[in-house]
């Protein structure tokens, strides 16, 4: 018995094969979604009494606590968390989120002490910008940041630490803003 040579498809036939497969399956696929539940023409534009928006609008950044003082300085609250660099004019230039040690100052008013550029903080982090400003029962209070850019780590059980922390970006802003001299507000 005599083998007979297999023929083989030219490459455009396979091709040509794939690309109506393929079509055709979009085209099922098409007709399923059509048969699907079709918003109605009415819901398309929510009114303005709509208590719900799918994308709320930008909110804007918290103001100036009151009773922080006036002119140029650093407005540190304690209950939010959040600092402000407001200008002499008493415009706030920036505000951003904070991260509290466990060692808080008592709402007053400071004045940066000094600034070091770069250290081990006590919870063996790398950092920079360090903005000193108070002490309380031992422990120096300062503003930085990670070099990583990370947040702390939650403090061991029991430990001291006086470090508020901010993205990097942030530190250098204040890094930048609160020279030696410049008053720091604490607000409850």
């Amino acid at each position: 018995m005599r083998a007979v040579p297999a023929r083989l498809l030219p490459s455009w036939a396979w091709v040509t094969t794939l690309t109506v497969g393929a079509v055709a399956a979009v085209a099922v696929l098409a007709v399923r979604a059509d048969d699907g539940p079709k918003p109605v023409a009415g819901a398309a534009r929510p009114s303005a009494s709509a208590s719900a928006q799918p994308h709320p609008a930008p909110s804007a950044p918290p103001a100036v606590p009151d009773g922080s003082g006036t002119g140029r300085r650093v407005v540190y609250s304690l209950a939010q968390h959040r600092l402000w660099l407001v200008d002499a004019s008493d415009s706030p230039r920036r505000t951003f989120p904070v991260w509290a040690g466990t060692v808080s100052p008592d709402p007053g008013n400071y004045t940066v002490s000094t600034r070091r550029e770069s250290t081990t903080g006590s919870d063996g982090v790398q950092i920079e910008h360090i903005v000193y400003f108070a002490a309380k029962s031992g422990v120096s209070i300062a503003f930085s940041n990670a070099v990583d850019g990370s947040s702390p780590p939650p403090p061991a059980a029991g430990t001291r630490t006086g470090g508020i922390r901010m993205r990097a970006a942030d530190g250098a802003a204040l890094w930048t803003f609160a020279t030696p001299g410049t008053t720091v507000a604490v607000v409850s």
